[in-house]
């Protein structure tokens, strides 16, 4: 991980069997997921196709390798796959350069997560230049370590971005609580042992067992949080 991690005073706070929130970043706390589908049907417009809406759904959510992969195999694009993901990357990155709108109830709870000193994370499959650009607007400050797509072996859908940020915390992963809003993330952290809050943005997310799901993070506060985790459970 290129982020450091600080000291920590304190794993739990008040005796809650909480250790550790893992946040996702694209959807969950910044109004991003249609960005980037607006990005990959310019460069696409620009590499002479059409990219259907049906396609939406498929990459919502996923690793920048595998939209795109997926992207470049229903359209017969010929370009290299790298050179692709550097053309998203970077029409991505102006875009959040003239906008980078918060989901609603995000910096509230990112300031009550900090206010308390519960332990956090940043975890997101967006590439490490986006998470840094993205971090000038959430606050560094907020999140103990991030996680970056292009950090990890294998990135969600997998467990281990979620497993990594459960141990450069410190924490246990079925102690942890994770916020995501796409079914991509959700397997995730399921996959990692981790209870789940998702608060779908694009495509509807059923709740299940161990998964909590609410209309917006307004609805999401540190007791809350804590509820969902029980010394026992």
């Amino acid at each position: 991980m290129t982020a450091t991690v600080p000291a920590l005073g304190t794993r739990t706070a008040e005796g809650s069997a909480l250790q550790a929130v893992l946040l996702d970043m694209d959807g969950t706390l910044v109004d991003t997921e249609g960005f980037w589908w607006e990005a990959e049907v310019e460069v696409f417009a620009e590499l002479g196709h059409l990219l259907e809406e049906k396609h939406r759904a498929v990459v919502v959510g996923g690793p920048m390798s595998r939209s795109a992969g997926y992207l470049v195999e229903v359209t017969g694009a010929d370009i290299p796959l790298p050179e692709l993901c550097v053309m998203l990357n970077d029409r991505f990155e102006e875009r959040i350069g003239r906008e980078l709108p918060l989901m609603p109830g995000a910096a509230r709870l990112l300031g009550e997560l900090a206010a308390h000193e519960i332990p956090t994370a940043l975890v997101s499959a967006s590439h490490r230049r986006i998470i840094d650009r993205v971090l000038k607007s959430l606050g560094p400050e907020h999140f103990a370590l991030s996680v970056a797509g292009d950090e990890v072996p294998r990135t969600k859908p997998h467990p281990d971005p979620y497993l990594l940020a459960a141990a450069g915390l410190d924490a246990d992963p079925t102690r942890c609580v994770v916020v995501e809003d796409t079914t991509t993330g959700v397997a995730a952290a399921e996959a990692a042992g981790c209870r789940v809050v998702a608060v779908p943005s694009l495509t509807p997310i059923p709740g299940t067992a161990g998964r909590t799901v609410v209309g917006s993070l307004e609805e999401v506060d540190l007791a809350f949080l804590r509820s969902l985790i029980t010394l026992n459970g």
